[in-house]
């Protein structure tokens, strides 16, 4: 078992959703440091308020794209958690800065964690890269192929070039291919997730929530503080080499998801259904997480009605105002 107790550990959006609940996840295994690098385009001060005093823990306002600052940080790292990432609508937006961010800065984080003996690297995949998937649930084993977006696409670049560099060089490294993450200090702009924070601003302000479509759109929603654990479990194993699907292994749809929220937070309103805006290319999304089971220890504990009363609280009390009556 790779032992964190006293060891160093670089953190790559570190102040960001997942990041920041990974963080706190770390620190009762008692590391000498966690060195936290994150720009706060996406992160914010906010998520790390629970350790940002602890005196193990170092954060770095900085980007991943200065190589000489990842230079400065990586020397003398055991592990590395790599989670820093565009948004998958930013990287469609400016397919030249996702390049940046998701290929180029990430190829060299993985240079340097060979480079300088990294003993493992934990790196933030997706199940973007699947596109339409050919089976429900989806094992890890189904190809990429039909992957349309520039997001999955360099997602899938990082796992290849770790997959290389552990055939060419022996660099340890396990790949979590993350499903639809929700919870407290989610990314309110997420691609996927949005759509939670419009309808509980619904709640708030008492206006009937939309649906594009006819609500069948289906995803797999995992609680944050699970993905956290993943991310624990993938270090501490003495499995490498390895591609781990992290859900909850439950397919919910649009209408299904928007009625446990409206039951979670007492609300009477009723959706209303527009036309779907864009067509989109995944119309399903159910994790096979038999592999994880199995191998890593991984099994979910947040389900999907008690997550969403978490978000919610987390939310109402952000934005400081009660539920409408």
């Amino acid at each position: 078992m790779n032992d964190i107790e006293n060891s160093v550990i670089f953190v790559t959006g570190g102040a960001g959703f997942v990041g920041s609940h990974l963080v706190e996840e770390l620190l009762p295994y008692k590391p000498a440091k966690i060195i936290i690098v994150d720009n706060l385009f996406r992160g914010s001060i906010d998520n790390m308020n629970r350790f940002l005093n602890d005196p193990r823990v170092q954060f770095i306002e900085g980007d991943i794209r200065d190589t000489r600052l990842m230079e400065r940080c990586i020397p003398g790292t055991d592990y590395i958690f790599h989670l820093a990432a565009l948004r998958i609508n930013a990287c469609a937006a400016n397919p030249a800065e996702g390049f940046e961010v998701m290929a180029d800065a990430s190829f060299k984080i993985i240079e340097a964690a060979r480079k300088h003996g990294v003993k493992k690297l934990v790196y933030s995949s997706s199940a973007s890269v699947y596109g339409l998937a050919q089976h429900f649930p989806t094992p890890e084993s189904d190809n990429p192929y039909d992957n349309r977006t520039f997001y999955g696409a360099a997602k899938l670049f990082g796992e290849q070039i770790l997959r290389s560099y552990a055939f060419m060089y022996g660099l340890k490294y396990v790949a979590l291919r993350y499903f639809n993450v929700y919870g407290p200090r989610m990314d309110t702009d997420g691609k996927y997730t949005e759509v939670m924070i419009k309808w509980l601003d619904c709640i708030r302000e008492n206006r009937n929530p939309l649906i594009f479509g006819d609500g069948s759109t289906s995803m797999d929603f995992v609680y944050v503080k699970d993905v956290a654990k993943a991310n624990v479990a993938a270090l501490v194993s003495q499995v490498f080499d390895e591609t781990f699907n992290i859900g909850y292994g439950r397919e919910t749809s649009l209408k299904q998801l928007l009625e446990i929220l409206l039951k979670v937070n007492n609300s009477s309103l009723r959706p209303e259904f527009r036309d779907e805006s864009t067509v989109n290319p995944v119309s399903r999304r159910i994790a096979d997480i038999t592999k994880a089971r199995s191998t890593l220890g991984f099994s979910p504990e947040t389900a999907l009605e008690p997550g969403l009363k978490l978000l919610s609280d987390w939310y109402f009390e952000r934005r400081n105002g009660a539920r409408a009556a």
